[in-house]
């Protein structure tokens, strides 16, 4: 099977090389002019690896960087850039990229990089299709334990089965009557403050290592699973 390489980047030129040069060398290959485009390329396509500018409209590659790593996915990134900061090159890095690659760059170097990235995907073990992840929670569901920062977290089935919701959603405002609805199957009462007790208590325990707060409440609307403080 064809191994399949989203190309995301603004410059036109650089694209249409590089859609020609990887279908070339027997790869499939979508491309994206700019980050939002491109988050919902991955989505649609699949692929085995990104090839992300980091200068681009609406959405740049930092934040399209921060989004496929919070996804919990571990597809390589292979970052381009025409800045030769080592500050950037850092910052690409920490946020979950793979390589980094400064324009102008040479096709054979890009290539050779493409195959590393691909090579070393495949050498990697498989990630367990029963566990889901966002930042730094990793959640099991043969276990049914749930890790922040290799830090196991206890939680009763009802916290377990609330806090998974809110994983399988990130970035989703969910209602109250929602939650309710999902977690508890029946109505209560307008005056019960249950939601809200398991809320803290989720938070009381994620955060209980010093991390920072996940689940934020959007006033009026609800709550929503997002990494700012």
């Amino acid at each position: 099977m064809r191994e399949k390489i989203m190309v995301i980047d603004d410059d036109e030129k650089i694209t249409s090389m590089l859609r020609r040069s990887l279908s070339f060398e027997g790869y499939t290959v979508a491309t994206a002019a700019n980050g939002q485009e491109g988050l919902k390329g991955i989505l649609e396509n699949e692929p085995q690896l990104v090839i992300l500018d980091v200068m681009m409209p609406y959405v740049d590659g930092w934040e399209v960087c921060r989004r496929i790593r919070a996804s919990g996915t571990d597809i390589p990134i292979l970052m381009l850039t025409a800045k030769d900061e080592v500050s950037d090159r850092v910052k690409g890095l920490d946020l979950g990229a793979d390589d980094y690659l400064v324009k102008p760059f040479a096709l054979e170097e890009l290539l050779a990089r493409v195959r590393v990235l691909l090579r070393r995907k495949a050498e990697r073990p498989e990630q367990k299709t029963n566990q889901i992840a966002y930042e730094d929670i990793i959640m099991d569901f043969d276990t049914r334990e749930v890790f922040r920062s290799g830090k196991l977290i206890e939680l009763t089935t009802k916290e377990f089965e609330l806090f998974h919701l809110f994983l399988q959603n990130p970035r989703r405002v969910l209602s109250r009557d929602l939650m309710m609805e999902k977690i508890w199957g029946y109505d209560f009462s307008g005056e019960s403050n249950v939601l809200e007790v398991y809320i803290a208590l989720i938070r009381q325990k994620t955060e209980e290592f010093g991390g920072k707060r996940l689940i934020q409440t959007v006033r009026g609307a609800g709550y929503v699973l997002r990494g700012e403080s």
